[in-house]
């Protein structure tokens, strides 16, 4: 059975900083693209960022420069650096797995950025 489960949402003021993480378990990790998403209130699902199984690493242009993903293949687990975090940073943020045809979801993590 695969299970993704991500942690380290909350509340954070504008400038601030958290760590997602997203441990997976039944799938051979390494082999996986992670791709880090979020969801705000009335809109779309979107991609924030994705890392390679050779560590090569995308980002949404709205997330450049703020957010570094990364993985520890050791552990099963994705991570998401998330650095001067603003009101439109706040979502529900899910990983995924993806390998071909195969596509596994997280249940989500909210994050909200309030002062």
């Amino acid at each position: 059975q695969v299970q993704l489960v991500e942690s380290g949402g909350g509340l954070v003021q504008p400038g601030g900083s958290l760590r997602l993480s997203c441990a997976a378990s039944g799938i051979f990790f390494r082999q996986y693209a992670m791709g880090w998403y979020r969801q705000a209130p009335g809109k779309q699902r979107e991609l924030v960022a994705t890392i390679f199984s050779g560590d090569y690493t995308t980002y949404a242009d709205s997330v450049k420069g703020r957010f570094t993903i990364s993985r520890d293949n050791a552990k099963n687990t994705v991570y998401l650096q998330m650095n001067t975090l603003n009101a439109e940073d706040t979502a529900v943020y899910y990983c995924k797995a993806s390998l071909g045809p195969l596509n596994y979801w997280g249940q989500g993590t909210q994050v909200t950025v309030s002062s």
